[in-house]
């Protein structure tokens, strides 16, 4: 089970992070500020740093700086909310794997957890493209869906919520856990837009493939 540090100091990021990271099969420690991350990630065995820029101590430059020039390894993504080019080329060229600005998707930052961690372990050209399940077959790479023989046409979100129903065949998602994945940290709880676009999946893909579990959420059949 890969292990992630979050070095966040913003509660409100940092439970929809760790939440979202268990549901998908993370385990997650978080430091609060600069110097605890340096600590946790010379200290303990990580897969992987999420790194907000603005922590305090030691803000995420420094973090970044200093674990790069002891020749620290670790894949590291910045989160953060400097969204200037030269911000993002100074992250890059600093050392870190990827860059990320807020408000985010919580889909997208997962797809560049999942990316960073196939790099750092994979031989290229062993990346899982495609999914499939309940006769569905998603390509990552194309972006296309079939059903049976059938392409389908679908939006953005119904495309996201798709692979995440593909990446946990008969398994109960609830609407929050599908709220946080396809719609990002700042959704409405008490939005009904999951079941909307449940609605338009069973038109297009199939009615009998999606089950409601009264209560909880949706499962894909499997």
């Amino acid at each position: 089970m890969n292990r992630i540090l979050i070095a966040e100091d913003e509660p409100r990021i940092v439970t929809f992070l760790e939440k979202g990271l268990r549901a998908n099969g993370f385990t997650t420690t978080v430091a609060k500020d600069g110097h605890e991350a340096i600590l946790m990630a010379n200290s303990e065995d990580f897969d992987l740093l999420i790194l907000d820029l603005g922590l305090p101590g030691k803000d995420g430059w420094i973090v970044l700086e200093e674990l790069r020039g002891q020749g620290e390894q670790l894949p590291i993504i910045i989160l953060t909310a400097r969204d200037e080019v030269r911000d993002k080329v100074a992250g890059l060229e600093g050392g870190a794997d990827d860059y990320v600005t807020k408000p985010f998707r919580f889909e997208e930052l997962l797809a560049r957890v999942r990316l960073r961690l196939r790099d750092n372990r994979l031989p290229k050209g062993k990346e899982e493209m495609v999914l499939s399940a309940s006769n569905i077959i998603l390509n990552l790479r194309t972006r296309q869906v079939q059903v049976g023989d059938r392409l389908i046409e679908l939006s953005a979100r119904e495309f996201i919520l798709t692979e995440t129903f593909l990446r946990h065949p008969g398994q109960v998602m609830s609407r929050e856990q599908l709220l946080s994945h396809v719609w990002g940290y700042d959704y409405d709880p008490g939005s009904n837009i999951v079941d909307v676009y449940i609605g338009y999946l069973r038109k297009k893909l199939g009615g009998n493939k999606f089950e409601t579990v009264r209560g909880i959420g949706y499962r894909l059949r499997t």
